[in-house]
């Protein structure tokens, strides 16, 4: 089964080590964005404006597949 890592973004990178073994792309979508969806939960309102966050999600050669980005910006 192949492996899918995710990276992420926010002040500094946090890369993932391990990975996780996944059935196909498909499924790397998907724990991208309920994994994203809990980071995002756990920082409690620590995202400010003018600060971006980011999760990059590549397969087991590093190539880059999918990218998933908030952007804070206060009103203008």
């Amino acid at each position: 089964m192949p492996k899918y890592f995710f990276h992420v973004h926010h002040g500094h990178t946090e890369l993932d080590e391990e990975g996780e073994e996944l059935p196909d792309k498909h499924a790397a979508w998907r724990e991208a964005t309920v994994t994203a969806g809990q980071i995002l939960q756990g920082l409690d309102g620590r995202l400010r404006p003018q600060e971006d966050w980011s999760m990059e999600v590549v397969d087991e050669f590093q190539n880059p597949l999918y990218t998933l980005r908030i952007s804070a910006e206060k009103p203008k």
